[in-house]
């Protein structure tokens, strides 16, 4: 079936060099144009799409409006911003709202390959097979309250180390374990940190907010869970993967923001074991019977007794959670980045080779191509094969 995508812009030259341009995808698109959020939303109310782009500035409903209304009216419909504007205040508006953000002039095939993405990630969510073992989950998780805490201070005008600081120091188990993570050999502090108010200041705002986030998500398991799935090795080693991630991102010099979300996707990628685990404990059990009397790995064992993996459950629940695209990416395609892939080494190929590396650290000096389960087809294709080892090398001597 052909995709069905709802180009909105107030500027008709926009619209027609848009129309020009996408002509030759007629084939695999079905395309409207129309000239303001009104119109959009009229033309939803009449027909479904599976992708919106919009402008942001446009009289009346601008594009914010435009894609919050379009959230809660059509939540699976794909969320795209084409805007000429890069004021920073307007686009951290969009954070929530949107899937991709795109700047003008965008090439065609930056366009083409957003949309590819989003949909090919929402329809790997969306399957019949998910929806049904998440219809089984009696109550899904909600995103931990210290963690929407310490979010909603970053969003006020008064946010400072300080401030987070202070809110994880009300909670003394939460400021045992942050202060226990920052002062362990993962950081390298060159002194002893001895309050989370310092923790912060030395680590940044955004990585204490990781570490309480990866703290409270792994806290809370039932007994039986506990007794299926060895939990604290489970975070021990997604830590690690997190922490690996992220530093392989500082090797290849990549922004900021995509060197934390990696590390979220890496601490993350097996939040959907302890899920299907807590919810099918029966056939968890068999999936762990399974691994190992048959020598299977875990993510085919699930596949084969539940019909999805924890890659896919555990993205689906940060989707509800509203996590960026990019860290669902991560934790959905950490098995098989090369299904996903994008123009350049993103965050599935950061977290595949994490976890791998993290896996198998004991046979880091036979080499990296002792890696069970790389996907050579994704490093091959990013000329990545001989970096591996690098990153390696690199990781042994920090």
């Amino acid at each position: 079936m052909k995709l069905r995508i709802l180009f909105v812009d107030d500027e008709p030259n926009i619209l027609k060099g848009l129309q020009r341009s996408l002509r030759p995808l007629r084939d695999k698109w079905k395309m409207s144009f129309v000239d303001g959020a009104s119109s959009a939303l009229e033309c939803l109310e009449k027909e479904s799409f599976d992708v919106i782009i919009t402008d942001m500035r446009m009289p009346g409903m601008d594009g914010f409006q435009l894609l919050k209304e379009v959230q809660r009216k059509y939540p699976m419909m794909v969320r795209i911003v084409l805007s000429g504007h890069s004021d920073q205040k307007m686009v951290m508006k969009f954070v929530k709202s949107a899937h991709q953000y795109l700047t003008k002039p965008c090439e065609k095939q930056a366009l083409v390959d957003a949309v590819t993405r989003a949909c090919f990630l929402r329809d790997t969510l969306n399957q019949k097979s998910l929806k049904y073992v998440v219809s089984g989950i009696e109550a899904m998780p909600i995103l931990p309250a210290l963690y929407t805490q310490i979010m909603a201070e970053l969003n006020s005008k008064d946010a400072s180390a300080a401030s987070v600081g202070e809110i994880i120091a009300k909670d003394i188990s939460m400021t045992a374990k942050v202060l226990q993570l920052v002062n362990s050999s993962f950081f390298g502090m060159p002194r002893h940190v001895s309050n989370p108010i310092e923790a912060v200041a030395l680590l940044g705002i955004d990585m204490v907010k990781t570490l309480v986030l990866s703290i409270e998500v792994f806290a809370n398991f039932q007994d039986r869970t506990l007794s299926i799935l060895p939990v604290s090795k489970i975070y021990d080693h997604c830590f690690r993967t997190g922490v690996i991630a992220k530093k392989i991102a500082g090797f290849e010099n990549m922004e900021k923001e995509e060197s934390d979300n990696a590390m979220i996707a890496g601490i993350l990628h097996d939040l959907g074991r302890l899920l299907l685990a807590e919810n099918f404990p029966d056939e968890y059990q068999e999936v762990m019977d399974c691994v190992k009397n048959d020598k299977k790995r875990i993510h085919e064992a699930e596949l084969d007794i539940l019909g999805v993996t924890h890659a896919q459950g555990g993205a689906y629940l940060l989707g509800l959670w509203g996590l960026p695209d990019n860290i669902l990416e991560g934790v959905a395609f950490h098995h098989s980045p090369s299904v996903f892939m994008g123009k350049k080494l993103d965050i599935c190929g950061l977290v595949h080779v994490a976890n791998l590396m993290e896996h198998h650290e004991r046979m880091f000096p036979n080499g990296w191509e002792h890696l069970r389960g790389v996907d050579v087809h994704y490093l091959d294709k990013y000329g990545l094969t001989k970096r591996v080892a690098l990153w390696r090398d690199n990781l042994q001597n920090k």
